[in-house]
């Protein structure tokens, strides 16, 4: 590495800011009182919690929303209605 052109660059060069990366996006979230993950769970919390703290929510959503809506009925005393997230 060329920690010199790095410093002057005012880049991290050491753990530090990886380590409280770690910290923030995964231990505050995953270690609290009673948590279980498994795989797949565990992946998709720290990939939203990526994409949310890095500030790219609306660029992420922009590129995996459809996969994640679906049409909605709600059914209410006088007429069906069904929600369209497309719409």
């Amino acid at each position: 590495m060329r920690y010199d052109q790095y410093r002057r660059a005012n880049l991290p060069i050491g753990s530090g800011v990886v380590e409280a990366a770690c910290k923030t996006l995964v231990t505050q979230r995953f270690k609290r009182s009673g948590m279980r993950w498994g795989m797949a769970g565990g992946q998709a919390i720290l990939t939203f919690r990526s994409v949310i703290q890095s500030g790219r929510w609306e660029r992420a959503w922009s590129l995996v929303g459809n996969d994640f809506r679906k049409s909605v009925q709600v059914v209410t005393a006088h007429d069906p209605e069904v929600l369209d997230p497309a719409a």
